[in-house]
């Protein structure tokens, strides 16, 4: 399954909502490198494992379930996610790229591609429907977390 939107950071006619910076929205999607708890409910523990120039080896651990992912980022523009197959997960890969049609009107561009466990090859629409709603849901939680750390970050 391919899925991917748009989620809207700063909007320049509403006054109410606080205008992020790209810094500060960067920060928040590398917190979520980091530290992926906050972002993830259910998620008890978040190691890094191995660091690279342009990303970072984790572990990520819900429960008794260990899931490993590779990181990779492009500073101030994109961070990608990618989870390899596994007996219980096709695997997948999530892209969260920064975007600013004009000065300071910031999105967050999510794609995703995920792959269906053994077993489901058959991509049903209803539950395609319902984790395309789900993905959604997450990433605007995902943005208010970062709101949540801006407001600690200085302007």
């Amino acid at each position: 399954m391919e899925f991917e939107h748009l989620v809207e950071i700063n909007d320049p006619g509403n006054p109410l909502i606080e205008a992020l910076s790209r810094d500060q929205v960067w920060s928040g999607l590398m917190h979520r490198v980091e530290d992926a708890r906050p972002f993830l409910p259910g998620l008890d523990d978040c190691v890094i494992l191995a660091r690279h120039a342009d990303g970072v080896e984790r572990s990520l651990r819900f429960g008794q379930a260990e899931i490993r992912d590779s990181v990779r980022y492009l500073a101030g523009f994109w961070v990608s996610f990618e989870t390899p197959a596994a007996d219980d997960h096709g695997g997948g890969l999530l892209t969260i790229r920064i975007e600013e049609p004009a000065a300071g009107h910031l999105f967050l561009r999510f794609t995703y591609r995920t792959v269906f466990a053994t077993g489901h090859e058959q991509e049903d629409a209803a539950f395609s429907d319902y984790l395309r709603q789900a993905y959604e849901a997450a990433d605007i939680d995902t943005v208010r977390i970062i709101r949540l750390l801006a407001a600690d970050i200085p302007h």
